[in-house]
């Protein structure tokens, strides 16, 4: 059987160079609450999807989709949120992050 589920975008990252004014800067101008912020990132949230805010240098610009088996696209990186994931170039320059969500993870870590 074809599974026809459309895939989930899980949320988009754009670059900023100072996380703590760019948290400012969004919430004034969109509805939306901070799901995490720290001085090397930020999660808005918002009612369907999240951004993060990432410094250049840190993460590539991009669109992250929930991906429950992200090695099939190469080796996952673990990430401090319990998330993992595999950055892939497409062919114009941009990145597709295929994220394993934090919930779905195994408590093995062999």
């Amino acid at each position: 059987m074809i599974d026809t589920t459309l895939d989930s975008i899980h949320h988009v990252a754009v670059q900023v160079t100072d996380i703590a004014a760019a948290v400012v800067w969004y919430q004034k101008l969109l509805k939306c609450e901070v799901a995490y912020e720290d001085s090397t990132w930020a999660l808005l949230q918002f009612a369907n999807l999240s951004m993060a805010l990432v410094l250049p240098g840190s993460h590539p610009a991009h669109v992250a989709i929930t991906c429950y088996q992200p090695e099939h696209y190469g080796e996952p990186k673990l990430h401090r949120d319990g998330t993992s994931s595999v950055y892939l170039p497409d062919p114009f320059g941009n990145f597709v992050e295929m994220l394993k969500p934090a919930a779905t993870q195994t408590t093995d870590k062999s």
